[in-house]
């Protein structure tokens, strides 16, 4: 990880030893009492760490955040049908790494009913995923994330006045790299799950104002779509 992150209560007490990011501190960045590392609070400001002194159960820490906030965040809103437990999880390192600030994973039609019930959506292990990414990226801005609901609830929910894009091989008329929506200005992707939207869907989407985009003739596992097409639109909007 090339930044350490915490929750602001957690910079009041100790670090314990058997935490990941001690660990880090220890046997990766091999840190020595005085030594400084990195670090930034969720959603808040980078800055410095110092280990203070190496307990036998536990790291003492100090802070100094010289930034006053955080660096703004891409308005950016992933909108993906419910995938395989282990494609999700490189989704939300990876689109927490490039930068989105929410992520929506649906029920679909064609997507596995019992996706929802994997044990990566206990709080703990998908926000452990989305902050990997987020440290990663040397950036503070956690996404937020929903999932387990229909697509036509999400629908209802998707920040107003954006620009709204759903990837489909099938009936898009258009390349996303064609599209366009300015840095700055909210945009919301939509990914179908790994069988694709159904004709129901595809409706669905384009009543709630979506247009429908590809990424070309190949057809992309859904993990290498959501990196290609967050970099096409970042790319397009300036930020790549």
């Amino acid at each position: 990880m090339n930044l350490i992150l915490f929750q602001t209560n957690e910079t009041q007490r100790p670090l314990p030893r058997t935490d990941a990011r001690a660990e880090h501190l220890l046997t990766v960045l091999r840190r020595q009492p005085g030594d400084t590392f990195d670090a930034g609070l969720v959603n808040g400001p980078r800055g410095k760490g110092t280990l203070v002194a190496i307990g036998p159960d536990h790291l003492d820490l100090a802070f100094d955040w010289p930034e006053a906030s955080a660096p703004p965040v891409d308005p950016v809103t992933l909108l993906i049908g419910l995938p395989r437990p282990q494609t999700a999880r490189k989704i939300l390192q990876e689109s927490a790494a490039l930068g989105v600030t929410a992520l929506h994973f649906v029920r679909c039609d064609r997507a596995e009913p019992s996706y929802a019930d994997s044990t990566l959506w206990a709080p703990g292990e998908w926000r452990r995923h989305l902050e990997a990414g987020t440290a990663q990226a040397f950036a503070t801005d956690v996404p937020t994330l929903t999932h387990g609901e229909t697509i036509n609830a999400a629908l209802a929910n998707l920040p107003a006045g954006a620009t709204r894009l759903a990837l489909d091989n099938y009936e898009s008329p258009v390349a996303l790299s064609a599209t366009f929506c300015p840095a700055g200005q909210p945009l919301v992707l939509a990914f179908g799950p790994e069988r694709g939207w159904s004709p129901a869907e595809r409706d669905a989407l384009r009543a709630g104002g979506f247009a429908l985009a590809h990424l070309g003739p190949r057809v992309l596992r859904l993990e290498t779509a959501v990196v290609a097409a967050l970099a096409i639109a970042k790319a397009r909007r300036g930020l790549m």
